[in-house]
């Protein structure tokens, strides 16, 4: 009557409604009309209409059924109200049928009406109840008809499909209100909603809009796997994920969910993780209630096998029961299928979600760290939180709901074990309980392996990031060897954590892998002794259920170790996060046209370092009007760099008040050129004004170094712009700033690393052209530039000493004196020698120049007429066998494998051997006598357990050793031929790409590969045990298997050529993240001064979202592989059970069929988990596939030639001889130095002079074989440096290059960084470059700290630092790129003394832009073009007016004089 009552009820509101809508002449008035059903795929809504139908026909037929039933056998009142039930399920069905296919020709909604949900909900559980029921009436033969409990499993199966659906759709809508949620605070997030949203042309991914059916069988995925079969897939090919799955939406809500403590944002463990739930807890909630529903599943066969057995021994307890059972089987292998995959695809979604959150949190954290806090994570840690740790994060998904599972599982189990052990089963619980409680201590000891292992992991990396940058230093001073002897060292000490992790690992693997043999030895024999009775079809259910059990405790150590290395991630990215953002009320910001004044400083204290007694700044006092010009001078390390950063914001304020008026541009005094076209450097986010943008480029003289390169503007620059000279970065920063048009600009030196002539040119287009209205600051040591300032600022150990303009500050002062005055006596000496007269003989070498007398100037660093770097190589088509090949002879020549291989088929014949000793020696039924004693019985399945289980602790032995060796063997390798590579192959590989390799690529080898391959190696023989003991049941079940098995392997080949493309792609693109977060660190301070935050943000949740839908897709076909799979063995499973129960009674023995299918109920997770495994493997081994890759790199000839060796001595006169040199960067390029000849004669010193672009660093680079010679040759001192040793050539010469480098240590270990001075001889060399007194002033002196990059130590301090390298190192032959660059003219001239006085014996080579530097040299070479133009002493060339060096002297006294000497 309940039924009848329910139907009746929701016919009325169908009526209701019905009448309502009429009367208001409304359509979405009432809850069953809902405006947003028009939005619903037609698929769906058809497919339910369908069932609908399907429903009403069915209660139609069985009305029709029951009338004529009771019109032939009389009527009564049971069976009236039976016909009363099914007239009224009948007519409700109807009317729903009619009212979806009245909305079916124009719904498209998401959602269905509420009333229908609740309706489709209710019914669900009254078919499960009525089937109940039916069942137990059906057993005790009281049931009038089957009929009925035939519509009942229809019902209750059509149900589920309803109640899905309509929980589905309710999810997904309210999903999409949660995701919009955050995103309606404010304009800004609307703005970022509509920008993600608004890709009209992105192809979005089909699971967006699949049906129910194509979610069920993946088939959304079926067309890209498809179009991976036609062609090799491209990223282009692969659609973007869903809008909900973005990077930007998913942040903002994990922002949201994030709580912060009273606004200070201090973020604990458990708030990370909460957060992270809550980004994506949709996909969390369904794969919950999918992994219930599979453990639920997995346990109805178990529960039936006592029954199968006593069914195969003839005790039937109703006609067809064998069929039944199969069904059942059938039936809960497929729930079992569909939630396994729905919930491994949905927790793997939810992974990558939660990863692409950490990602952009990451970033977003390294956006706002001041410098001064990020001292205490070095970029390569940084790095390593989002390659490793957000990766690892992501993969924990996989084990997200094994402990509960766990639980659960236990939980039926032992209700199962109860109902066929009695007692015994609590004794298998006390005997799990107690292999639990054994892995405790073998978990904590994992915990500190791993803590202990990112650890040291990190500081590999930070060492890494670091020798990579600054590779070309390395080379230069020979010490690239010893550098990667300090990276295996670091590598060593992980090595050894690596090792107690993986053996650890294995003991745990080992126990947990004995566990179900040693739970299931415990139960038997306490059954013995408690005189249970032992019959084979409950020790069946027993091993079958401890089957089933063993595949989580099996994954338990993976779980252990996952939670174990997750929670030291989730510590570590808290840490991180924790971290003291920049200040951001130091600096009061306030917009353009507000006040008179650009800046205003009061009293105002500044420090790098909170806890430093002495500020770096003090007492500092100024107010700029808007539209000045302000210079800033003063010696090496006297706090000018410091006092922009200050009015940048970027160091904290102690005291006092900052006031900046208007938008800001800052030119760094080390150029920061980001990856990308020219042109997306200079406008750097802002759109394009093409009038705007020529006035800029001639202000910046960028004109003609366009013309040389090979794609003008479009030229994509090389990281950290290596393929520009210095001058070039320089300018083209200095343009980037004038595009922007600011208010205020801050030049921190921009004029170094440039000509005179080329400075003399930007100081008078920019700052007195462009800028004359604006409001410009300038730090500067060219002191020419000085007299145009509208204020002179000058400083002396953090202090402004003196400020007024020139001539005011002149008389007023010792500090500014001392500046003039080495200016004075810098142009003094050019004077001299313009005015003196010829005091040597020389020979002079003149080459003419090209008869056109073009002007054109070939780059310093020539680009292939393509781009210089090219995407990222990808091998394609399947991994090779020459991968595996290589890969297993790396430890120990592969003698382990097969070992391995016969000892897991060791472990499975003894495994299966003790199963079927207890199917063979056990009875039926207790009324049969057993063959054997108890205690005989339970002896052998002890020794033969016990037996296995040592198999797997020297398997799991074997296989830990082996992967560790291969890991081992690998690094070293990739990073010896990294080391002995090229710099061209620096130049062109992004540092990303070895960091991706040396980070990423090297976790999967030394973690996962090893296990992958054991799982690969323990399915396999498992499958093959399986298959061996069915074929000895029954051989007929093999005709199953063989066809079976076919179609497996043929879907893996249909599979495998998308998936392995897809995972390739992936792979690849992490790099541009890593390389994307890399730049923005090492320009952050840049990034901000433009307030180009909210763009950066942007372009790494693109990168990401471009990881993303590559993962994402990568998974999808994975689990559409699976899915078919997993369909194909239990049809396998189903025909093999309809085999067995239709063979004859007594021609197979019953317990050993009930063995067999114990066996066959883990086949198809087998079979799956074979094909998964065999497919992850070939996507895991192209992260060895790309290790080999940079294994077969190019190396650069032999460091040591022992044939050729030069003596010790060598060089001793340091004579460099020069023939017919000719130099080019590539095969198909031109010259770049055509046919120089010349001599540098020994002792004395030269200067290299010539406009930026003549060829000057390239002879340099020549001259240390960083670039190999076309033709011709070199000789020092008679030794032809090709005939010799790289190592004893670079180590014999010594180099202060361009770009100074200081590497995170100490003050000791980057002047000696080999270890062959005493301290003495460090001391002696630092008085003599001028640092002496500034490292005294230190507490720790020689042991000082030096931060990554040297970025605690001022640009002119570092350039001092090599000068004490040099110093230290006393070479016979000294070159000095723009060594003084960075230096203050009083400082320059202390170290050309310095030089002189030290190095007077010694050949000196010096490129200059100062020709104070080059003007007391003994010769001058000036290049044009890669020829030789003018080669005589610098008296000779200036008694030749018409020379072209007299010009270069002319220029720089006249651009001096015209500023300078005026005052």
């Amino acid at each position: 009557m309940f039924s009848v009552f329910f139907n009746l009820l929701l016919l009325l509101f169908m009526f209701v409604s019905w009448v309502y809508k009429k009367r208001v002449a409304c359509e979405n008035s009432d809850g069953f009309t809902d405006e947003r059903f028009k939005n619903m795929s037609l698929t769906y809504n058809y497919l339910v209409v369908v069932c609908c139908e399907t429903l009403f026909a069915l209660n139609s037929v069985l009305l029709l059924r029951s009338c004529f039933h009771l019109h032939t056998n009389g009527w009564d009142l049971r069976e009236l109200v039976i016909l009363l039930d099914l007239l009224f399920a009948a007519l409700s069905w109807g009317a729903i049928s009619l009212y979806l296919r009245g909305l079916s020709t124009d719904s498209q909604g998401q959602k269905f009406p509420f009333l229908l949900r609740v309706w489709w909900v209710f019914y669900f559980m009254f078919s499960c109840y009525r089937l109940l029921v039916d069942i137990a009436l059906y057993k005790k033969q009281k049931l009038e008809s089957v009929h009925l409990l035939m519509s009942d499993v229809v019902a209750v199966s059509v149900g589920l499909f309803l109640c899905y659906s309509s929980l589905q759709k309710q999810g997904e809508c309210e999903r999409t209100s949660l995701l919009e949620e955050p995103l309606l605070n404010g304009a800004e997030s609307s703005v970022r909603l509509d920008k993600v949203e608004g890709d009209d042309d992105e192809v979005v991914t089909p699971f967006s809009n699949a049906g129910i059916l194509s979610h069920i069988s993946f088939s959304w995925m079926g067309p890209l796997i498809a179009l991976g079969n036609e062609k090799i897939l491209d990223s282009e090919d692969v659609p973007q994920v869903d809008s909900s799955d973005r990077a930007e939406k998913l942040f903002w809500i994990f922002r949201s969910k994030l709580d912060w403590d009273d606004g200070e944002r201090r973020i604990t463990t458990f708030k990370l993780i909460k957060a992270l739930f809550f980004s994506v807890w949709w996909d969390i909630v369904l794969s919950t209630l999918f992994a219930f529903l599979y453990t639920l599943s997995c346990y109805v066969a178990p529960y039936l096998m006592d029954t199968f057995v006593q069914y195969l021994n003839g005790n039937k307890q109703y006609s067809n029961e064998g069929f039944v059972l199969v069904t059942t089987f059938f039936v809960a292998k497929l729930v079992e299928c569909q939630a396994r995959r729905n919930w491994y695809f949905r927790l793997q979604k939810a992974g990558i979600g939660m990863r692409s959150v950490l990602v952009s949190m990451i970033y977003e954290k390294g956006l706002t760290l001041p410098c001064h806090s990020k001292q205490g994570q070095s970029s390569g840690e940084i790095i390593n939180l989002m390659t490793v740790d957000a990766e690892r994060i992501s993969a924990f998904s996989w084990y997200m709901h094994d402990p509960w599972i766990l639980v659960l599982q236990i939980s039926l189990a032992l209700l199962i074990l109860y109902r066929s052990l009695g007692l015994g089963s609590i004794v298998a619980f006390a005997a799990t309980f107690l292999v639990m409680l054994g892995n405790f201590p073998l978990a904590k000891l994992e915990e500190k392996f791993q803590g202990n292992l990112m650890e040291s992991k990190d500081n590999r990396m930070k060492k890494t990031s670091e020798v990579l940058l600054n590779m070309r230093i390395l080379k230069l001073q020979g010490w690239e060897m010893n550098f990667l002897h300090k990276i295996l060292d670091l590598r060593g000490i992980e090595a050894s954590w690596l090792k107690k992790f993986v053996y650890n690992s294995a003991a745990i693997s080992s126990v947990l892998w004995a566990a179900p043999s040693f739970v299931s030895a415990t139960a038997f024999g306490a059954c013995m002794l408690l005189k249970i009775p032992l019959e084979s079809g409950k020790i069946l259910a027993a091993l079958a259920t401890f089957r089933i059990l063993q595949n989580p405790i099996y994954k338990l150590p993976d779980t252990i170790s996952m939670i174990v290395q997750t929670k030291v991630s989730l510590d570590r990215i808290t840490s991180f996060l924790c971290l003291d953002d920049l200040q951001q009320d130091g600096v009061e910001r306030v917009p353009n046209g507000s006040s008179e004044m650009a800046v205003e400083v009061s009293n105002g204290a500044f420090s790098w370092d909170d806890s430093s007694p002495i500020p770096t700044l003090r007492d500092i006092s100024f107010k700029i009007p808007q539209g000045m010009n302000v210079a800033i001078c003063g010696t090496v390390g006297s706090g000018k760099s410091s006092l922009l950063s200050s009015i940048l914001g970027e160091v904290p304020i102690i005291s006092g008040n900052l006031k900046v008026c208007g938008r800001k541009a800052y030119i760094a005094q080390s150029p920061w050129i980001q990856s990308g076209k020219v042109e997306e450097n200079i406008l750097f986010g802002k759109p394009m004004q093409r009038e705007w943008y020529e006035r800029v480029l001639e202000a910046c003289s960028l004109n003609k170094d366009l013309e040389v390169l090979p794609f003008r503007d479009q030229t994509v620059i090389g990281e950290r712009g290596i393929n520009l000279s210095g001058g070039q970065k320089q300018r083209i920063q200095m343009a980037r700033a004038l595009y922007q048009n600011a208010d205020i600009y801050l030049f921190d030196d921009p004029f170094s690393a440039v000509d005179a002539h080329t400075g003399s040119h930007l100081f008078k287009e920019v700052l007195l052209g462009l800028l004359r209205d604006k409001t410009v600051i300038y730090v500067t040591h060219q002191l020419e530039f000085l007299p145009e300032a509208d204020v002179i600022l000058v400083m002396k150990d953090g202090k402004i000493t003196q400020a007024g303009k020139y001539n005011e500050i002149l008389d007023s002062g010792t500090d500014f004196m001392e500046l003039v005055g080495a200016q004075t006596d810098a142009l003094a000496a050019v004077d001299s020698y313009e005015k003196g007269s010829v005091s040597e003989q020389a020979t002079t070498s003149k080459e003419s120049k090209k008869s056109n007398g073009e002007e054109k100037e070939e780059e310093d660093l020539a680009t292939p007429r393509g781009q210089l770097v090219q995407d990222e190589e990808r091998e394609k088509g399947k991994v090779g066998f020459a991968v595996y090949q290589k890969y297993m002879a790396l430890a120990y020549g592969g003698a382990l494998v097969p070992i391995i291989l016969v000892v897991q088929i060791l472990f499975q014949v003894l495994n299966i051997g003790s199963n079927y000793w207890m199917a063979w020696v056990t009875p039926v039924t207790k009324d049969v006598k057993p063959p054997v004693s108890g205690s005989t019985l339970i002896l052998v399945y002890v020794v033969l357990a016990t037996a296995s289980s040592f198999c797997i602790l020297v398997r799991a032995m074997l296989a830990a050793m082996t992967g560790f060796k291969i890991a081992t063997e690998l690094f070293n390798q990739m990073h010896l031929r990294v080391f002995r590579a090229s710099m061209s192959f620096f130049d062109a590989t992004p540092i990303g790409r070895i960091l991706n390799r040396a980070s990423t690529d090297q976790s999967a080898v030394d973690l996962r590969l090893p296990s992958q391959f054991s799982n690969l190696a323990v399915t396999a023989v498992n499958i093959l045990g399986i298959i061996g003991v069915m074929g000895v049941v029954a051989w007929q079940v093999l005709i199953v298997f063989i066809p079976v098995i076919a179609a497996c392997f043929w879907y893996r080949e249909y599979y495998i050529s998308a998936a392995r493309e897809l995972a390739r792609l992936a792979g690849i693109s992490r790099s541009p993240i890593v390389q994307h977060f890399s730049e923005t660190l090492s320009g952050i301070t840049t990034i901000r001064s433009f307030d180009q935050e909210p763009r950066f943000r942007s372009d790494i949740m693109r990168l990401n979202d471009c990881y993303s839908r590559l993962r994402f897709h990568a998974i999808s076909a994975m689990e559409w592989l699976c899915f078919r799979l997993d369909l194909l063995s239990a049809a396998a499973f189903a025909l093999s059970l309809v085999i067995l129960v239709s063979i004859p009674e007594g021609v197979i023995n019953p317990s050993f069929a009930g063995l067999a299918v114990t066996y066959a109920l883990t086949l198809n997770s087998l079979q799956a988990t074979l094909i998964w495994t065999l497919c992850d493997l070939e996507n895991k081994m192209i992260s060895v596939e790309r290790m080999l890759q940079y294994i077969d790199i190019p190396s650069e000839p032999s460091l040591v030639i022992e044939s050729t060796r030069p003596e010790k001595s060598w060089p001793s006169h340091g004579e460099i001889t020069i023939c017919n040199l000719q130099v080019r960067y590539g095969a198909h390029l031109p010259m770049v130095l055509r046919g120089l000849t010349c001599t540098f004669p020994g002792g004395l010193k030269t200067g290299i002079v010539g406009r930026t672009g003549c060829g000057k660093s390239t002879l340099i680079q020549t001259l240390f074989r960083i670039v190999e010679p076309t033709a011709g040759e070199i000789r020092i001192d008679g030794i032809n440096i090709l005939t010799i040793g790289l190592h004893d050539l670079r180590s014999r010469l010594s180099i202060i290059p361009q770009d100074p480098t200081m590497f995170e240590g100490t003050v000791r270990s980057n002047l000696d960084p080999l270890e062959e001075y005493t301290d003495d001889q460090i001391w002696e060399a630092l008085d003599k470059c001028q640092l002496g007194d500034e490292v005294r002033k230190k507490e720790l002196k020689l042991d000082s700290t030096v931060s990554e990059n040297g970025q605690n130590w001022s640009v002119g301090q570092r350039q001092l630092v090599c000068l004490g390298r040099v110093l230290l190192k006393r070479s016979k032959v000294l070159v000095l790129d723009e060594a003084t660059a960075s230096v203050d003219t009083a400082t320059d001239n202390l170290i050309q003394e310095t030089l002189r006085q030290h190095f007077s014996d010694c050949t000196v080579i010096t490129i200059a832009h100062r020709i104070s530097s080059v003007i007391d040299s003994d010769m001058v070479l000036l290049l044009d073009q890669g020829l030789i133009e003018e080669h005589d002493s610098p008296a000779r060339l200036l008694e030749d007016k018409s020379s072209s060096f007299s010009k270069l002297v002319a220029e720089y006294t006249s651009s001096s004089d015209s500023r300078f000497k005026r005052s």
